[in-house]
């Protein structure tokens, strides 16, 4: 199964970072939080990734074109223009890295990239937030009741899309960027049937309003309760509680480990 990111947005909250790299590129500890999230589902077994790129596309593009050599030890003998890796470690990834555009939108980013997803269910998040969320049993909960969409939710007091959920994890209502406390919001963390290309329009669809609110409206919409760690790094603030998170050694998504 393909896991697809968001990774094109500009990132304007942490400027101080993101004027010089996408956001997803921005390092917790000495690799891009988006080598993080990728690294949480390969720990599940999935592998195949879809990347949706836009703003300094090309810098993400550079980090997998040189990934072996990122990883490895190497020798370079200028004097024969030749180079030897040493140690070799890949990681089983097939990535597929594509263009989505500089301006359009998050429906807009996955709807480019239905050819790469195929007829099949796919799963989705954002680029720039960690998590300790059991991906198997997400997907096992997703299989369970057989609509279009699942949402992991999460109680926090962030600036995120706010979920009205009923009973057995039914979306009543999707209501984006409510200033709520304590609200059990979209941490991204989803999984879709392919019918939800029909919901998204063109790129200037924001897949966190109507293709969302329709699904809830429609009763095709699912909430998996997640009571464990979640962050998303949306200020230099959140980049740093990351980073000493990793530093002490006991980082919550680290889960592969």
């Amino acid at each position: 199964m393909k896991v697809v990111i968001l990774a094109g947005g500009l990132g304007t909250r942490i400027s101080e970072e993101s004027h010089l790299r996408p956001k997803p590129m921005i390092e917790i500890g000495d690799k891009p939080i988006l080598w993080h999230i990728m690294k949480e589902y390969s720990h599940f077994g999935f592998n195949e990734f879809i990347i949706c790129l836009g703003y300094k596309q090309h810098i993400v593009k550079e980090f997998f074109a040189d990934y072996y050599l990122y990883s490895s030890d190497v020798t370079f003998d200028l004097s024969k223009n030749s180079m030897e890796v040493h140690n070799h470690y890949a990681e089983p990834w097939k990535v597929t890295l594509v263009d989505t555009g500089l301006h359009t939108m998050t429906g807009g980013r996955i709807k480019r990239v239905r050819d790469y997803i195929g007829d099949e269910t796919f799963m989705l998040t954002y680029g720039d937030g960690v998590s300790d969320v059991n991906i198997k049993e997400l997907l096992e909960f997703h299989r369970s009741h057989g609509k279009i969409g699942t949402l992991t939710a999460i109680a926090v007091d962030q600036r995120f899309g706010v979920l009205d959920i009923g009973r057995e994890g039914k979306i009543r209502e999707f209501a984006e960027k409510e200033e709520k406390d304590e609200s059990v919001v979209n941490g991204g963390y989803m999984v879709f049937e392919p019918r939800i290309f029909d919901y998204l329009e063109d790129d200037s669809t924001v897949f966190e309003k109507e293709p969302l609110k329709q699904l809830a409206h429609e009763d095709e919409l699912r909430a998996f309760l997640h009571k464990g760690f979640w962050k998303c790094m949306d200020t230099q603030r959140e980049k740093e509680q990351l980073e000493k998170l990793w530093a002490s050694g006991k980082a919550p998504w680290k889960v592969w480990e």
